[in-house]
């Protein structure tokens, strides 16, 4: 019996990425079908998302790209350069400030020279040149499905292309924090004018031509100092929008909540003791019944009994034990509103004080009445 599958199954279906075989049950095919199984579901995503004709990969074309071993040339008789320690990198405002300035160790520096900046970008371009070249075999083949070999050759070189790209842009990263700092913009936060920094360094980096002879960090500060530009004209706009500022004093405040919740916990702890000790005066036959339903002695992950149970362990319907529960519980609202909320003392002032202006007496003892008797109603009448 076949079901339909669902939308998000077929949506699935039709972004996964299909290898190509010549016989569905060649030797290609098996080997496509392992390939499909080998990759995880976050490179079935990645290849989908390379091998749609709507995102092309772009590059920085060099005529060494097309040159006879290329490949060996560009990366296997490169130099070795060296990579960037970004363990000291926290831009944080307080580290920034003029009495915490972090000072960045020489040993952690790394200071490109030309030739080492032509040769990351060559491999950056490259890489990004192969991806682009499987896009076309691809696009362009009967099928217009990547076999196994395609496939796997543009991940490896994506991620070839991302590892350079995360080098170079981690050996700029103090360039960024240096024209913030030096960037007087009061309304930006700093932490956004950072980001917004690291963002244009990483565009740089995609946009960078090292075949031109011009250093890097000159290209790449002028796409730095125009990112921080659009950000304040970007909160200007902002501001004239809304002129206000933030302020706690019209968030919802939980201060009643946070009392209710306190109050309850404790007023549930204060019943929990009146019947541990037995301070309403509860009978054996009560205090069962109350531990049981309510689960006083029980363990955090027991649930209370019900009626019914309470009642076999007993030996009494489950409508005595209703009965039983409900004194019980009138005898400890008794003893929790005597003694913990004072409701009954108020209660017994209240009434007290009632019948003492029913009496004509004094509200208080020892205090004299507010109605002196000597005066007459006409008297009232006429001060009222």
């Amino acid at each position: 019996m076949s079901t339909t599958p669902s939308p998000l199954e077929q949506h699935r279906r039709k972004t996964r990425v299909q290898f190509t075989s010549d016989s569905p049950t060649g030797i290609r095919g098996g080997i496509a079908a392992r390939a499909k199984r080998s990759l995880s579901k976050d490179d079935e995503r990645l290849l989908a998302t390379l091998l749609n004709p709507a995102n092309p990969q772009d590059y920085i074309d060099s005529p060494a790209f097309r040159e006879k071993h290329a490949s060996e040339n560009i990366y296997d008789k490169a130099p070795d350069i060296q990579k960037p320690d970004t363990s000291w990198y926290h831009p944080v405002m307080d580290d920034l400030s003029p009495g915490k300035s972090r000072t960045v160790k020489s040993s952690q520096q790394v200071i490109l020279t030309g030739a080492e900046e032509k040769v990351l970008f060559h491999q950056f371009n490259y890489a990004r040149f192969c991806v682009a070249e499987l896009q076309k075999e691809v696009w362009t083949s009967d099928s217009r499905k990547p076999t196994t070999e395609q496939a796997e050759a543009v991940l490896k070189w994506y991620r070839i292309a991302e590892k350079v790209r995360e080098q170079i842009a981690e050996t700029n990263l103090a360039l960024v924090l240096a024209m913030a700092k030096r960037t007087r913009m009061s309304e930006v936060d700093f932490a956004d004018l950072v980001s917004e920094g690291n963002m244009a360094l990483l565009r740089a980096v995609d946009k960078f031509d090292a075949g031109r002879g011009y250093k890097f960090s000159t290209y790449a500060c002028r796409a730095i100092l125009k990112a921080f530009s659009r950000q304040g004209m970007k909160l200007s706009k902002y501001r004239q929008r809304f002129p206000t500022d933030f302020d706690p004093k019209l968030e919802r405040s939980n201060v009643l909540e946070t009392k209710r919740a306190d109050f309850e916990r404790d007023a549930a702890d204060e019943v929990r003791r009146i019947v541990l000790d037995n301070r309403a005066d509860l009978t054996d036959v009560e205090r069962t019944v109350i531990e049981h339903r309510f689960g006083l002695e029980s363990g955090e992950n027991e649930k209370p009994m019900t009626l019914e149970q309470v009642g076999q362990i007993i030996g009494v319907t489950k409508e005595r034990v209703r009965q039983i529960q409900n004194k019980a519980m009138e005898k400890i609202r008794l003893e929790l509103e005597s003694k913990f909320l004072g409701t009954k003392k108020l209660e017994e002032a209240q009434a007290a004080a009632e019948g003492a202006v029913g009496s004509g007496g004094p509200l208080v003892p020892g205090q004299p009445s507010p109605i002196p008797p000597t005066e007459s109603s006409e008297d009232l009448v006429a001060l009222n």
